[in-house]
């Protein structure tokens, strides 16, 4: 062999040697890195899917309490809106306008020429046919049907 030859290969082997001298230690810390970078990826996916699972837990239950809400509003809207019907029929009986609900068929020869039963006498405005008679007149504008309550109205349903 030359001795050119030699020297080519020693500094083949040479070169070999600093590559693995230096280069290997590298490649051993980014495969530890890409390793860490892995496991770190790996924790981030983990605790994105628990924080979404949350979330979801937590919107559907905010959800739940928004229907609990709007129902508790609307049987307060319907509570309200039965005080104020109570509130308009005692509003009508304290001025005598529903005296005709407070008596029975049977007990109308009774109570004739009151305002629950206006006599024969009475036009059909309810005003008294002789100007001697004072009584409440009767409101044109109402009829004589009776007024449902809530409770015969929750019946029919």
């Amino acid at each position: 062999m030359s001795t050119g030859l030699i020297v080519v290969i020693v500094v083949v082997v040479l070169v070999l040697l600093a590559v693995l001298v230096f280069a290997v230690p590298r490649m051993r810390e980014r495969a530890r890195l890409r390793a860490r970078e892995r496991d770190l990826e790996e924790r981030r996916s983990a605790r994105v899917g628990e924080n979404r699972r949350a979330a979801d837990q937590l919107s559907q239950r905010a959800d739940q309490a928004e229907r609990r809400a709007r129902i508790a509003e609307a049987e307060a809207t319907k509570q309200r809106a039965e005080a104020e019907l109570h509130q308009e029929h005692a509003d009508i009986h304290e001025q005598g306008l529903a005296d005709h609900e407070l008596i029975s068929d049977d007990e109308r020869d009774q109570f004739e020429g009151t305002s629950a039963v206006p006599s024969d006498e009475e036009g059909v405005t309810g005003e008294p046919a002789h100007e001697d008679t004072v009584r409440t007149p009767v409101r044109e504008d109402t009829d004589r049907r009776p007024v449902h309550t809530p409770d015969t109205d929750r019946e029919s349903r």
